[in-house]
């Protein structure tokens, strides 16, 4: 594997039990130093939004989200 992916056999091996012991060959800690933007209550407040109209719009998601928001967030964050 090493040769014909033209890494180190090391990488190749930790890499392998990696997976083997996490299931996973990413890293667990993803965006640890930023408090996330939206709270645990605040993504259960915008799943019940988007549960009653599964088809509606993010834009319309967000601005029902933000009635309830103390800061507002982007479309990109919902």
């Amino acid at each position: 594997m090493a040769t014909l992916l033209d890494v180190s056999r090391v990488s190749v091996s930790k890499a392998m039990t990696t997976y083997t012991n996490r299931g996973k060959t990413s890293s667990a800690k993803r965006n640890s130093d930023r408090n996330p933007k939206v709270s645990a209550r605040d993504c259960h407040t915008l799943k019940k939004i988007v549960s009653k109209n599964h088809r509606t719009t993010a834009a319309k998601v967000t601005a029902e989200l933000n009635i309830y928001l103390e800061d507002p967030v982007s479309t990109n964050t919902v």
